[in-house]
């Protein structure tokens, strides 16, 4: 008797029935996302997020930079920006393309470990519910909420160097000299300064984005099959509404980042969520909430259409390529026995 215990839903094969090995078959057919053997179905899942994740943030690194300098109280009169194409070209023009890449190699190395724990742990998460009878979108809503937590362990330290780095005139030379002075100057806790509010924004962030993405494919991939198209769609969308939702809590995540100097009136540095939110409004008022808002957005549509696509692509293909070697190394019980005539 085969079984699968995979997130695929738990299959049991009986081994001397031929039409449940076709069935099977068939099933892995229709889904090749399902079905995978249990010792690589979480693997699967981490590697095509670590891929994914990658992309997703290096691909639209200048954007993510120019977003950054925007959601500045103070910003230098040279980094004044009125949108997203005048930024790019004064970056261009004033301080070289190397310039609007700056802090991406921490990116790089936050990105991978952080969304392979994300994708793996959500979906961990969702089939264990689902697998117990839960209701769809509240399991999508739960596995979420324990990715992030998970992804944004990881990736806190890493944005902290981006966006330092990311400032108009930085004072560090590289990512490694940024960590260095950091250590020295603030401690350790200066990493995670933000968590708080990084998870106040990306709690709601993800469940907005994971249920928009799911209930989008529902309605554009309702087989659920390997679909670029519908995974690009479904994650444009996913992204763009989460990202306007969750944007005053990104312009306080910027601050407690960055610990800009003219905010650090009344004590060494800016801690907290409430604090940030009272010197964003003493600066910019309301509308200093949503400073930034259209580079977040034009960096969330393609982000997370590159992310979803790019990890489809790597489940579907690596889940083929694992069947492969799971359905041949099984096909000696897979041969019907036939009993011995008399």
């Amino acid at each position: 008797m085969l079984v699968d215990d995979s997130g695929g839903g738990g299959v049991v094969v009986n081994s001397s029935s031929p039409t449940s090995s076709l069935a099977y078959l068939q099933r892995v057919d229709d889904n090749p996302y399902e079905a995978l053997p249990s010792t690589a179905r979480n693997v699967t899942h981490m590697m095509a997020g670590a891929a994914a994740g990658i992309l997703e943030h290096t691909v639209m690194y200048p954007i993510d930079c120019i977003k950054t300098r925007m959601q500045a109280l103070r910003p230098d009169p040279q980094a004044r920006y009125k949108g997203v194409v005048d930024g790019l070209y004064k970056m261009l023009h004033l301080e070289g393309f190397r310039n609007t890449v700056r802090g991406i190699s921490a990116v790089v190395g936050g990105a991978g470990p952080a969304h392979a724990m994300y994708f793996g742990c959500y979906e961990h998460i969702k089939w264990k519910m689902m697998k117990s009878g839960g209701n769809q979108q509240l399991a999508n809503a739960f596995a979420a909420c324990g990715a992030t937590l998970l992804h944004d362990a990881v990736m806190n330290p890493a944005d902290v160097i981006k966006q330092r780095m990311q400032m108009f005139n930085s004072p560090y030379r590289n990512c490694s000299h940024c960590v260095f002075v950091i250590l020295k100057q603030e401690g350790v806790r200066a990493f995670y300064r933000s968590y708080p509010t990084q998870l106040t924004m990306n709690l709601p962030f993800q469940v907005i984005h994971f249920m928009t993405y799911d209930y989008t494919q529902d309605l554009f991939n309702k087989e659920r099959k390997y679909d670029p198209k519908s995974h690009v769609a479904s994650g444009a969308l996913a992204g763009a509404l989460a990202a306007i939702l969750t944007m005053p809590q990104d312009v306080c995540k910027t601050l407690l980042n960055t610990q800009e100097h003219c905010a650090r009136k009344h004590s060494p540095y800016i801690s907290g969520l409430a604090t940030a939110f009272r010197t964003v409004y003493e600066y910019r008022g309301v509308r200093g909430y949503f400073r930034g808002v259209v580079p977040r957005v034009i960096f969330q549509i393609p982000a997370t259409a590159i992310s979803w696509s790019v990890y489809e692509f790597f489940k579907f293909f690596i889940s083929q390529k694992t069947n492969e070697k799971y359905f041949n190394s099984q096909k000696v019980n897979q041969i019907p026995v036939h009993a011995s005539s008399r």
